[in-house]
């Protein structure tokens, strides 16, 4: 499949909104040290170096996108609704990975894996059934990479 533009639709109605990855880089202070989520450190903190998102997050741009995630599905992966993702359609999926699949022409992000010894397509919550792939024809969009969870919605 080619890489996908800022102008392109899909065969399922989605528009491709913004700038291609590849033209937009921006980069950011990154700090020396680390900060803890348990115990407190002393706070000396200094700037190390620049960190550009797109370089440490986006290997293959001109195969990657982004879309946004909607439902409660992959709750227990740390998908939640509103999450962007960044999928990579360069990687080739294998077990264990989440991934973005057009499935009986919807597009759905699950996790690929096994039910019963079968390919299957599994939710991160107890509420949604595996779904077997044996016999049902599905189109691989790509590998989720990372999600970006937002802990402040816009305007808040």
């Amino acid at each position: 499949m080619p890489p996908l533009q800022h102008d392109d639709v899909t065969p399922y109605g989605l528009e491709i909104l913004g700038q291609s990855a590849c033209d937009s880089r921006h980069t950011l202070p990154l700090m020396a040290g680390e900060v803890r989520a348990g115990f407190p450190i002393h706070a000396d903190a200094e700037l190390d170096r620049v960190l550009d998102l797109t370089e440490h997050l986006i290997p293959h741009p001109s195969a990657s996108y982004f879309c946004r995630a909607k439902g409660d599905s992959m709750v227990g992966h740390g998908i939640y609704d509103a999450d962007l993702l960044i999928v990579d359609r360069s990687l080739a999926p294998v077990t264990g990975d989440i991934i973005v699949v057009a499935l009986d022409g919807e597009l759905t992000c699950k996790q690929l894996g096994q039910w019963h010894g079968q390919p299957a397509l599994l939710s991160g919550n107890p509420e949604y059934p595996p779904i077997a792939l044996r016999g049902v024809a599905c189109e691989t969009w790509g590998v989720v990479t990372h999600n970006i969870h937002s802990h402040r919605r816009r305007g808040r």
